[in-house]
């Protein structure tokens, strides 16, 4: 007996459906299981952490205390690539900076389970503010939410939303949907389903908010970070960074941490 034509047809729509889902997921993250270091290996004073998410995934977390016990505390998102053991440089940076941190690894990364998806990624980063709530009592106006490139989009979502003391945007884009139209401009954007779309998020952010980003930026352009400043309705500053997307912490030298302690220093302050 013969199948009929629709029948292969439908067939052929729900393999180019899940063709393209994996294709859009392939295209965004990037993770690794591999732990490459952790911050003790840079001296600095660490406690892991286990969260879970309210869909019941199980995510590893770091925590780094700072010097004083009434620091701000970041609440470090990380971006598409590696895992949280590739960014103890920057935890160094942020601890010399005078804060605390916790750094989580998204969902499919490093050594928490489940798979990355932005839903899960904004499910992750509200399961590590809870847990700095409940574990650690510390209050939104200690809170000051980092995101990192595609984390950003986390970071962003979350201050929407949220109560903190600030947001740093490092390295972000406006959204997937121009990402995508960069990179591949023959995808057509009506079958994009990841949003991240900081532009349409940051008018309504009201916190005070540091970005940061590198004119020479190989992988987000300057002019998406420039866009999302003009777009952010809170108090907000501009710190031009050094060298490329994945670098440009350090080749901006003793300039990076010294924005971000400029930054935390300045929350409570009036302008």
């Amino acid at each position: 007996m013969k199948a009929h034509p629709f029948v292969w047809a439908a067939v052929g729509v729900c393999l180019l459906w899940v063709f393209l889902r994996w294709f859009e997921g392939a295209m965004i993250y990037f993770p690794s299981r591999t732990l490459a270091a952790h911050p003790g290996t840079l001296g600095l004073a660490w406690e892991r952490v286990r969260l879970t998410a309210t869909d019941g995934v199980s995510l590893r977390a770091w925590f780094i205390p700072a010097a004083r016990a009434d620091a701000p505390v970041l609440l470090c998102l990380h971006g598409n690539g590696g895992n949280l053991s590739d960014r103890v440089e920057k935890m160094r940076i942020f601890h010399a900076a005078g804060a605390a941190q916790l750094w989580v690894d998204w969902r499919g990364y490093g050594e928490s389970s489940g798979r990355p998806g932005e839903a899960g990624l904004y499910r992750d980063a509200q399961a590590a503010r809870d847990w700095l709530a409940a574990a650690k009592g510390m209050p939104a106006s200690r809170l000051v939410l980092y995101g990192e490139s595609l984390g950003a989009g986390a970071a962003v979502e979350l201050a929407s939303r949220a109560p903190a003391a600030g947001l740093i945007v490092d390295s972000g884009f406006t959204s997937i949907a121009d990402m995508a139209q960069l990179v591949l401009p023959w995808f057509p954007r009506r079958l994009i389903r990841t949003r991240f779309d900081n532009l349409s998020k940051l008018p309504g952010v009201k916190i005070p908010t540091l970005f940061m980003h590198s004119p020479q930026d190989d992988i987000v352009p300057y002019e998406m970070a420039r866009r999302n400043f003009a777009a952010a309705g809170g108090p907000k500053r501009f710190v031009d960074l050094k060298g490329n997307h994945n670098e440009g912490f350090l080749d901006t030298g003793d300039a990076y941490g010294a924005a971000v302690h400029d930054f935390l220093a300045s929350l409570g302050k009036k302008p």
